[in-house]
């Protein structure tokens, strides 16, 4: 089987510390290094012949554990995705929505510890978000406005990721537990062909503390993921699905290649590949992009 493992470092030193630790523990699960490829200043491919797909990713993420290199290993055929599914909250951008309009309810607290313990999986997401859009019932509907303009950013490397992989014929879907408030600002910003999230209930100028219902959440993000491979004529194989949060777990699980970055330890543990130290053009290194082949404007 030919295996593609990409390391991606936040400098050159790690990156080289990393090949270096990788390639001797590749000695152990017989594997072959047929081709080291350089994809940028601090990113590279290995190209392996192995017979086990999990053994080597185990020995890989194992080499690297205490250093500030990301890697992922999958096979080589296949690998440039034509379906990319994103998180928003905390994947895309830097920050929860809900968290920030807490803030000018004068509840981030109490709301910030509830999303906190949905994100883990301690809750269920369906009756946490009921409860805390409850608790924002009479915050003013300007209030969305400025929270986007005064909070909402998108994390280093999200625009460029996205518009690299819309501009090489991959469709780009954002897909959130969130509020079409924000994810309609967010999409256009990064450059998503199409959002998905939750409404707000909103009357005479204030939000009346309902959401709409069905609440899009865990299996919602994973029958998107699946609805728009279908209706692309996909394989789940040439997916990706990015996320950080237990919502996010099933349709990480589905894709041909589930990232978690940043990701809660639930989320971590299961995905194919994680992004904890280098920015979200990692997900573009893990595809086979070079640098110069990147998107930038």
């Amino acid at each position: 089987m030919q295996l593609a493992l990409t390391l991606v470092g936040l400098e050159r030193d790690a990156l080289d510390s990393g090949q270096s630790k990788i390639l001797g523990a590749l000695k152990d699960v017989r594997a072959r290094v047929k081709e080291p490829r350089p994809l940028g200043e601090a990113a590279a491919d290995l190209i392996l012949d192995a017979a086990d797909l999990s053994e080597v990713r185990a020995a890989a993420h194992a080499a690297v554990a205490d250093i500030p290199v990301d890697v992922c290993v999958q096979p080589l055929e296949g690998r440039r995705k034509r379906l990319f599914v994103a998180d928003m909250d905390s994947t895309i951008i830097g920050c929860e929505c809900i968290d920030e309009l807490a803030d000018f309810a004068g509840k981030k607290a109490e709301i910030a510890a509830i999303t906190e313990r949905a994100m883990r999986g301690e809750l269920a997401f369906e009756g946490a978000l009921r409860e805390r859009v409850a608790m924002l019932k009479g915050l003013p509907v300007s209030a969305l406005q400025a929270a986007y303009d005064e909070r909402v950013r998108l994390n280093p490397g999200a625009r460029t990721l996205v518009r690299t992989m819309a501009a090489n014929g991959t469709r780009c879907v954002l897909v959130s537990g969130g509020f079409t408030f924000f994810t309609s600002r967010v999409a256009e910003a990064a450059g998503f062909h199409a959002q998905r999230a939750n409404t707000l209930g909103e009357g005479e100028g204030v939000l009346t503390g309902l959401v709409g219902e069905p609440i899009l959440g865990r299996e919602a993000k994973l029958a998107a993921l699946t609805e728009e491979a279908a209706g692309l004529g996909l394989d789940m194989t040439r997916t990706m699905a990015v996320g950080d949060g237990a919502n996010d777990l099933a349709m990480i699980k589905a894709a041909g290649l589930g990232v978690a970055y940043r990701a809660k330890p639930i989320v971590a543990a299961e995905a194919d590949a994680k992004v904890d130290d280098a920015d979200l053009t990692a997900l573009l290194y893990f595809q086979g992009y070079r640098a110069e082949e990147f998107v930038t404007d």
